[in-house]
């Protein structure tokens, strides 16, 4: 444990911006972030920010990101369906060049495999000028559901500078476990995401459980310590625990993270 890096991720204190994100990462012992570039109404407990447009925000979070050392690690959200326009994306990524982010976020809904790649493509070429590589994260509810083919979607646009992110979640809700298990140190995985949950749930609450309410590592089921004794050493682990329940019991956003960072600690030194 003690050479493997941390990232705090946004949902996991969803009730912050990005600039109170890298002082409360600082503040429990995470070196990067992993910050939604603006809000989203599916997160409704996000507050209201715009890095992309709002220029005062952009400094707020490029000035806490100076004074803590905590780094960017990989930005939200790049959705990608069948009428994304991939030239849209360009401001967000020049303001994640400003961050320093090394990666950036994508989701595929685009039912058309052809055009999917195309624009998977598209996106790479846009982002590449601005010192950015894509991650691809595989979601059930996604057109891109597992880690399997996640990196059958890398094969066929062939370009190095797209790779995966790995969530522990969407591997054992993505009906592949084993299959994507034995896959956790293709070169391809950049970042791995780490959470907690019962073996099984409904189906309906697959987007629940990945975006509001998660359990912290330990409370469930989920094989975190061989997940990441799996993946390459030198693979970030990005600390992704969305926690509703806590948010609406009046635990605030820093004893959340710290909670979340020791549980992950306190299995991954076992």
């Amino acid at each position: 444990m003690a050479d493997k890096r941390l990232s705090l991720d946004h949902i996991t204190v969803t009730d912050t911006t990005p600039w109170q994100l890298a002082q409360i990462a600082a503040e429990v012992g995470c070196e990067g972030i992993c910050p939604f570039l603006h809000s989203m109404e599916v997160l409704p407990a996000m507050p209201s920010y715009d890095l992309v447009r709002d220029p005062q925000a952009l400094r707020q979070t490029r000035d806490a990101l100076a004074a803590t050392g905590v780094k960017v690690d990989l930005i939200y959200p790049f959705t990608m369906a069948g009428r994304t326009n991939v030239a849209d994306f360009a401001p967000a990524l020049e303001t994640g060049a400003a961050l320093g982010a090394p990666l950036a976020n994508v989701l595929c809904y685009d039912r058309d495999p052809l055009r999917r790649t195309e624009k998977l493509i598209e996106l790479a070429e846009l982002a590449a000028p601005f010192g950015i590589a894509l991650s691809l994260e595989f979601y059930p509810p996604s057109q891109v559901r597992t880690l399997s083919a996640a990196l059958e979607e890398i094969a066929r646009a062939g370009r190095p500078d797209i790779k995966v992110t790995a969530d522990l979640l969407h591997i054992m809700r993505g009906g592949e476990a084993d299959t994507s298990m034995a896959l956790l140190r293709h070169p391809a995985i950049a970042i791995a995401q780490i959470s907690d949950g019962p073996a099984t749930i409904d189906p309906s609450q697959i987007e629940h459980e990945a975006g509001i309410q998660r359990l912290l590592p330990g409370q469930g089921s989920f094989n975190i310590t061989a997940f990441e004794q799996t993946l390459n050493p030198n693979t970030p682990l990005s600390v992704e625990i969305p926690q509703q329940k806590q948010i609406d019991a009046g635990t605030t956003p820093q004893q959340r993270a710290q909670n979340a960072v020791d549980c992950v600690k306190a299995l991954l030194d076992q």
